[in-house]
C-alpha cells in the first residue's frame, strides 16, 4: 500500500504542478495550451490519481461516508470547477478568481487530506 500511496502523492503534487504551468500558460496567451499533450496528459495524470485514491480507501478500510473524504470529494469538485474556470475565462479577472479559488480548494483538500480531519485546522 505505500507505493499506491506515495504515487497518490506524487500525482496530486504532479496535477497541481501542471494545472499552475497551464494558468501561466493561459495568462500569457500561449499556443503551448493547445498542444495535444498537453490537452491529454492532466487526465491521464487525475485518472490515475483517482484510481490511486480509491485503492487506498478500499485497501485502508475507509468508508466513503466519513467526513473527511467527503471533504476531500467536495474539495476535489471545487478545484476542478476552478480550474475550468481559469483555463477558460476569457478575463484576467475571472482567470485569477480560478486560479485563487482553485489554490485555496486544493490547500484545504491537503491540508484534510494530512490530517484525515474534514476541519484540519488547529482547536
Amino acid at each position: 500500500m505505500s507505493f499506491v500511496r506515495n504515487l497518490h502523492v506524487f500525482l496530486a503534487y504532479a496535477t497541481v504542478a501542471g494545472f499552475l504551468l497551464r494558468a501561466v500558460w493561459a495568462y500569457s496567451g500561449s499556443p503551448l495550451l493547445r498542444a495535444k499533450p498537453v490537452r491529454i496528459l492532466p487526465h491521464v495524470i487525475d485518472t490515475v490519481l483517482l484510481l490511486c485514491g480509491l485503492a487506498l480507501v478500499f485497501g485502508l478500510g475507509h468508508s466513503l461516508g466519513s467526513a473527511w473524504l467527503l471533504a476531500k470529494l467536495a474539495a476535489l469538485v471545487a478545484y476542478i470547477g476552478f480550474g475550468v474556470l481559469t483555463l477558460r475565462a476569457t478575463s484576467a479577472g475571472l482567470r485569477t478568481l480560478g486560479v485563487t479559488g482553485a489554490l485555496i480548494s486544493i490547500g484545504y483538500l491537503f491540508a484534510v487530506a494530512h490530517a484525515q480531519n474534514a476541519w484540519p485546522l488547529p482547536g
